[in-house]
């Protein structure tokens, strides 16, 4: 095991973790004995409750008369503010919720992700990785929690972990495609929004056993890692007040790998002195140990709500990238949240979140602490939409954010910074027969503001004005298909880190320098989507082209730089930011062949396809909405992408680029009974960046069983999980660690979830 940094903690999260599982299960199974001895009115599962949005947004309240769940398409708030559904986006749009998202959860968010089209992952660390859309990282994907950003340093560092745990998640959407026009020029790759329930938005008049609770529980252990994990939640309903509270716990150790932690091309570029052995058998450094939790409470009435909740989160972890340095990460957070349902005439609905974060992560060289990086700020938006004006329905909005940066120690490689952001947007459709259109514009006004620093001169001030405009189209050509095209002009300000870096990084091993005089990154894009929502395939298809001028990219300047002290130096190669002018262009498949169907009108919610079925976000964030398949059911799952890129100033391809993936699943389903058989391919990338390694094709075989063991007020799922099984190395080229760290080796992993 490895020691981390004694802990600065707060009492509560290590109360919630501690405390919440047991009662919950406790009060889960007196709740099921309630319900057999009176079942009561409708006897089952209370139905879903939308989450985010009015009851106009969602499309209607989940449930008939009689109080019977129906089965609701998902509706997507990220991608449009009107609430459409999946099939009627203009953006690709991908949503895991429910059964899907138990199956993809990972340790991380940027893993959990990765196996949807047009997704991958940094690959960092185990402790550490984040979503990469399209082959766009850092801050051109903004990731969102309940709308609003996260305000921490993982777009600083790829070391650096997202301060979302995916233990907590309902549901995530994500946006693949400038998305700037709803959340901001940082968008302009993609938009990743995280989904819970600490903030309530609607009631809970009745659950299981006529109480007004409902919630979850999860345990987990996976043999990769050594990983335990486990949380749960609750809500509990008191008549116009909604309660949630919230713990989880993940601890890991150092990550089983196939082989030797270094690749075979940097061993013999770089072999090692005499006397040196290859780490083998386990990534070094590579433990982790994150926990957290939240209280959240809501007063709901006829027409809105208001809510606000606070929430902690800590996480210690090796960095892989320095075998004796970890980072001590902590995270204080509040968050408010609202609505106002037809408040004025022609005023539809209002909708206010705000999000304010105090964070800290101490990164520790054994025992000694190094580099501390602090960032306090918020973020907040109002948007409105307004009743239809003819054939037009539309929304607007203001949005602000503020942060104060800073880094203390030996790698501080950027001087206090105060960031600040002023928007306003505007967003319309239009529905003419079997069209609909949509457009949009925005505007951002932002400053970056440095302190005068030893080491990094006089402070400087940048001011910056953008400009974001879309259009786009849905042409419903034929009963459950339809052709989606968009196009979209994004303006997106260089960030702080683009503009005054100037230090040593270990963990891009470089030497990094900002340009001050950067200017706005613009790029134009199209999307093109054929998609179909019925029959015996359904999924979608689409291509896309994205050309940048002035894109901002990190470059070797051929210069190294000597770090140390004490007569022990290393040298490190200087790197530089610089605009240059850049294309994307590639594709992506998401299709389910449905072999074998079961009964009319028993399919269940995970079963009917990527466009199709999947569950609305709930309070009670059951794994499935569904009920008992007498018959069994086989879908072959198809997924692929690829992203060519090309730097037209330097030639070649930017750096970190995914190549050519695919995948195909089989799933059958009989009564309560799932299983899956997936294949995982990823091609060799040989069209690399300037001093950067290719990687080699591999091929990963996953298989799942997962079984529901108890249905009704209280339903319980046990899963089983068997991931590269061939115990097959493979290194992810977006990974800076690529040559020195492989992803998992084989491992099983088994869990319950309790839901209710």
């Amino acid at each position: 095991m490895h020691w981390f940094p004694v802990e600065r903690m707060n009492p509560f999260p290590h109360a919630i973790v501690s405390t919440l599982p047991l009662p919950l299960f406790l009060l889960a199974v007196a709740v099921s004995q309630a319900q057999q001895a009176d079942p009561g009115p409708g006897g089952g599962s209370p139905a879903a409750v939308t989450v985010l949005g009015s009851p106009s947004s969602a499309g209607g309240t989940a449930g008939s008369a009689n109080n019977e769940p129906e089965a609701l398409a998902p509706v997507v708030i990220t991608a449009s503010p009107l609430g459409r559904t999946l099939f009627d986006q203009v953006q690709p749009v991908s949503v895991l919720s429910g059964e899907e998202l138990r199956e993809s959860q990972q340790s991380t968010l940027g893993d959990t992700l990765s196996r949807l089209p047009g997704v991958s992952s940094t690959g960092f660390a185990p402790g550490a990785e984040r979503p990469i859309i399209r082959g766009m990282g850092d801050d051109r994907i903004r990731i969102l929690s309940n709308g609003v950003g996260t305000v921490d340093v993982a777009n600083v560092s790829p070391d650096h972990a997202v301060t979302i745990d995916p233990l907590i998640m309902d549901s995530v959407e994500v946006v693949r495609g400038p998305a700037a026009l709803l959340y901001g020029p940082n968008g302009v790759g993609g938009v990743v929004n995280v989904l819970d329930s600490r903030i309530p938005a609607e009631r809970i008049e009745s659950g299981p056993g006529g109480l007004p609770i409902s919630g979850k529980m999860e345990t987990r252990h996976d043999t990769g890692a050594d990983l335990w994990s486990g949380g749960g939640s609750i809500n509990l309903g008191l008549g116009p007040v909604v309660i949630h509270v919230d713990g989880f716990r993940r601890r890991s150790d150092d990550m089983v790998i196939p082989g030797k932690a270094r690749s075979e091309r940097l061993r013999r570029q770089e072999p090692l002195p005499p006397g040196e052995r290859e780490d083998s058998g386990r990534l070094p450094n590579s433990a982790t140990d994150t926990k957290g939790g939240a209280v959240g409470a809501s007063w709901i009435w006829d027409n809105g709500y208001f809510g606000a909740s606070y929430a902690l989160f800590e996480s210690n972890y090796g960095t892989v990238a320095e075998k004796e340095v970890t980072i001590d990460l902590d995270q204080t957070r509040w968050d408010t949240r609202g609505a106002f349902y037809h408040p004025f005439a022609g005023i539809r609905e209002i909708n206010h979140r705000f999000g304010y974060s105090d964070y800290t992560h101490t990164e520790f060289e054994g025992r000694e602490t190094g580099t501390v990086f602090n960032i306090t700020g918020y973020d907040a938006r109002v948007e409105v939409k307004h009743e239809k004006l003819g054939p037009f329905e539309g929304a607007f909005g203001v949005q602000t954010t503020h942060s104060q940066f800073s880094a203390l120690g030996e790698e501080a490689f950027l001087p206090p910074v105060e960031s600040e952001s002023w928007s306003a947007f505007l967003f319309e459709e239009a529905v003419t027969g079997p069209l609909r259109w949509q457009w949009g514009l925005r505007y951002d006004h932002s400053t970056v503001d440095s302190e005068s620093q030893e080491g990094f001169g006089p402070g400087r001030s940048f001011g910056f004005d953008a400009l974001s405009a879309s259009a786009g189209l849905v042409w419903e050509f034929a009963d459950d298909w339809n052709l989606a095209f968009s196009t979209a002009w994004t303006q997106r300000a260089p960030t702080y880190v683009e503009l005054l870096a100037d230090g040593p990084h270990l963990a891009t091993a470089a030497y990094e320098q900002g340009d001050s005089g950067l200017d706005l990154e613009k790029s134009l894009g199209f999307d093109l989507t054929l998609r179909r929502q019925g029959g015996f395939v359904t999924g979608s298809a689409g291509l896309f082209y994205q050309h940048f001028r002035n894109y901002i990219a990190l470059r070797p300047t051929g210069q190294d730089f000597l770090f140390g002290e004490d007569g022990e130096w290393e040298t490190l190669p200087i790197q530089a930011y610089e605009a240059t002018e850049a294309d994307f262009m590639g594709g992506e498949l998401e299709a389910t062949f449905h072999l074998l169907a079961p009964a009319e009108n028993t399919v269940p919610a995970a079963a009917a396809g990527p466009l199709a079925g999947k569950s609305p976000v709930s309070l009670s964030a059951s794994p499935t909405e569904t009920t008992s398949q007498p018959t069994g059911s086989l879908d072959l799952e198809l997924r692929a992408d690829y992203v060519f890129t090309r730097d037209r100033d330097h030639g070649g391809s930017l750096p970190r680029i995914p190549p050519f993936r695919a995948s195909a699943a089989l799933i059958y389903r009989y009564d309560r009974l799932t299983a899956r058989l997936e294949g995982q391919y990823a091609a060799a990338q040989f069209r690399t960046a300037e001093d950067e390694l290719p990687t080699d094709s591999y091929f990963l075989l996953n298989a799942g069983l997962s079984c529901r063991v108890a249905e009704g007020p209280v339903n319980v799922d046990v899963f089983l999980r068997g991931t590269n099984l061939t115990d097959e190395e493979a290194r992810l080229s977006t990974s800076f660690l690529k040559d020195i760290a492989p992803l998992q080796g084989r491992a099983l992993l088994v869990g319950m979830q309790a839901s209710f």
